[in-house]
């Protein structure tokens, strides 16, 4: 499979990475061409951002530039939350260079006042490296006209939601705004700024809309490569609609948990079986979960292509291509109630659907894995289903509608085996889906997150 996000050996000096066939022609090919050429060179390359949501990165490069506003802003989104997902911190201690030159070709073709990175403050290992990468381009020479912020944000899952991620750059914390950045940018003193308003005229604030461009580790780190080796030689990989290799992280039931650099389109079998190992000695997949954005992949899916179209044709989305992957023994109402837990728990409250029903949905599914749960309960939590995303300002309640409405209509006798039986046939091992650390095919989960409370307090310990 081809591979050039993860280098062999961590690239850790600006001197090792411009002696890559690659470092630094990227920006020299986006000074020679210039913004509106750089642009048409990532549309044409097909890159579609990495980030879960696959949406063309040219396309929304050329909508930010395009867009009139005081200023214009450039944001990296590293606050990896999503369970299973690892791929931005590898990438990051791979290569923080290719991730910082993509920022600088990106400020560059949007015409950006200023870059942000974010990142959560708890990922001290990622955020040294990327500090020292921005600094050597800057010392080099390279990055002298940009002004670059490293932001060590909140260990809130919505903080990766890019409204959100904006209200931390501007030091509120992590609760998503209505507008997205494209259309109310960050430092604005606009209509609507989100939970906490600013105060018009107010110093650094300015009365236009700002448009700010939000993309991911993963999709920065791929617009070097481009840029120095051209659209065509992006589109020999992968498929028409998914052109390109993706960092896929594979956990759960295998047999070494780890990441990998994937051609897209490789079937997701191959993939479980090239980046984690295959399934431990005498077992067999039962499901696979693209962490908990998307519906459950079942068995008779893993040849699937690991592809935004793949996907697609199966009800399911690729994701951020963080797969957890369960075997036979796995117990299909205990991975409902604990992912639905997850998602209540990191659900902000400004909507009260969300919080209350994922809530609702939690407490219901907890009874019928302990064993007192009846059909009133099933009743009960698909009639939350339909009414959990009510108001939404963003996807995290459609999550929870998307992933338990799975898990009910895929493995509908596993949840009435627990009612009538009263109790759970398969217990034993348990999800846990905060990865802290991902190394050498021993992933290590964040036990404390079972004590983190709806109002993101924690129980003592």
């Amino acid at each position: 499979m081809p591979t050039f996000l993860l280098p062999l050996e961590p690239i850790t000096s600006l001197d090792a990475y411009l002696a890559t066939e690659v470092g630094g022609l990227g920006v020299q090919a986006a000074q020679r061409l210039g913004a509106e050429a750089t642009i048409a060179t990532i549309a044409d390359s097909g890159l579609r951002g990495r980030g879960g949501g696959g949406f063309p990165t040219g396309r929304k490069w050329a909508g930010i530039a395009g867009q009139a506003g005081t200023r214009h802003y450039l944001v990296c989104n590293g606050a990896e939350g999503e369970p299973g997902t690892f791929k931005d911190r590898a990438l990051l201690r791979a290569n923080p260079y290719q991730v910082v030159e993509g920022l600088i070709i990106a400020a560059l073709a949007i015409g950006a006042d200023e870059a942000f990175i974010c990142l959560k403050a708890s990922f001290e290992r990622e955020i040294a490296a990327v500090t020292r990468a921005v600094q050597e381009f800057q010392d080099a020479g390279i990055c002298t006209d940009c002004t670059v912020t490293i932001v060590a944000g909140p260990d809130e899952y919505l903080f990766g939601e890019e409204k959100a991620m904006l209200e931390v750059i501007e030091g509120k914390p992590p609760l998503p705004r209505w507008f997205p950045p494209y259309e109310h940018g960050l430092f604005a003193a606009g209509p609507q700024e989100g939970w906490e308003a600013g105060p018009r005229r107010s110093p650094g604030r300015s009365e236009g809309s700002n448009p700010t461009l939000v993309n991911n580790v993963e999709t920065l780190a791929n617009v070097p490569h481009i840029l120095a080796r051209g659209a065509d030689w992006f589109r020999s990989m992968g498929t028409m609609a998914s052109p390109g290799t993706v960092v896929a992280t594979v956990v759960g039931d295998v047999a070494a948990p780890d990441v990998g650099e994937v051609e897209l389109g490789t079937s997701l079998r191959a993939v479980i079986d090239a980046v984690g190992s295959g399934l431990r000695e005498g077992r067999t997949t039962k499901a696979v979960f693209s962490g908990v954005a998307n519906p459950v992949v079942t068995a008779e899916h893993l040849n699937v292509p690991v592809s935004y179209e793949g996907f697609e044709s199966i009800g399911s989305g690729m994701g951020a291509a963080g797969f957890i992957v369960l075997d036979d023994a796995a117990c299909m109402v205990d991975t409902a109630y604990r992912f639905s837990r997850f998602l209540y728990v990191e659900s902000c409250g400004q909507c009260p659907p969300c919080k209350v029903g994922s809530g609702e949905i939690t407490a219901r599914l907890e009874r019928i894995e302990t064993g007192v749960g009846d059909d009133a309960d099933i009743s009960a939590i698909q009639g939350w289903l339909a009414r959990v995303t009510d108001g939404n300002r963003c996807y995290l309640a459609v999550e929870e509608q998307r992933l338990v409405s799975s898990i009910l209509r895929a493995f509908p006798d596993e949840f009435a085996e627990h009612i009538e039986t009263h109790g759970c046939p398969r217990p034993g091992r348990r999800t846990i889906p905060k990865l802290l650390d991902l190394t050498a095919g021993q992933a290590t989960y964040d036990e404390s997150f079972w004590r983190k409370r709806p109002d993101w307090t924690y129980d003592p310990e």
